[in-house]
């Protein structure tokens, strides 16, 4: 059977990582004055998330279906679904009460995003480093909120979010608060080694898939 991307990775609860380094990287020029050393900074619309991520210790039964998955992907040709492991529960409300939050307009982009759906007059009901996921399959993006929101009478807010959004996503579309993933793909091969008594290590480094 062909394989479809992206792939889900491995969720074996014996080899969850045991570091991560998310990053977010942003294309910006910068020049100073010589004369008064005042300075001039441009952003440009390029950012994207990139991560390293290093699993335990692994026997060989559980370290060959991360090293198939990973194999699968060809280097860089295919994507897998990728998040925080450390930021899949929400620090607000929304951990417990996410009620059905929703894109509330089409046309919106730029780092701030309006929602409803969400569960009624909650106070932090997202928290500063909370992420969320807009869509779903290969058109989907993680994105950090960055201050904290709170939802109205009618479950409507408005999120301050990095990176920013680069394609507006259509009305209604589905924003999840949870186990949130973006898209990635490898940067190069991926390597693993095993010692003597079949004990695997495994590291790997990821960039999010643009378009």
């Amino acid at each position: 059977m062909a394989i479809t991307y992206p792939i889900t990775l491995p969720t074996d609860s014996t080899a969850q990582p045991t570091s991560t380094t998310f990053r977010l990287v942003r294309i910006v020029a910068q020049s100073q004055s010589v004369f008064t050393g005042a300075q001039q900074v441009y952003q440009y619309p390029g950012e994207w998330w990139e991560a390293e991520i290093t699993l335990p210790p692994m026997k060989h039964a559980v370290a060959r279906e991360w090293v198939a998955a990973l194999a699968s992907l060809r280097g860089p040709v295919g994507q897998m679904y990728l998040g925080d492991w450390d930021g899949r529960t929400a620090r607000g409300t929304a951990a417990s009460s996410a009620g059905t939050p929703l894109v509330n307009g089409a046309s919106q982009t730029g780092n701030s995003l309006i929602i409803d759906g969400a569960t009624a007059s909650q106070t932090g009901y997202l928290k500063k480093g909370d992420y969320i996921q807009i869509g779903s399959g290969i058109t989907q993006r993680l994105h950090m909120v960055v201050e904290d929101a709170n939802t109205d009478g009618s479950g409507n807010a408005t999120l301050s979010i990095e990176p920013a959004i680069r394609t507006s996503p259509d009305n209604n579309t589905a924003i999840t608060v949870a186990n949130t993933k973006g898209i990635f793909r490898l940067v190069g091969d991926v390597e693993w080694s095993a010692n003597a008594i079949s004990v695997y290590g495994l590291s790997f480094t990821v960039k999010e898939y643009l378009r």
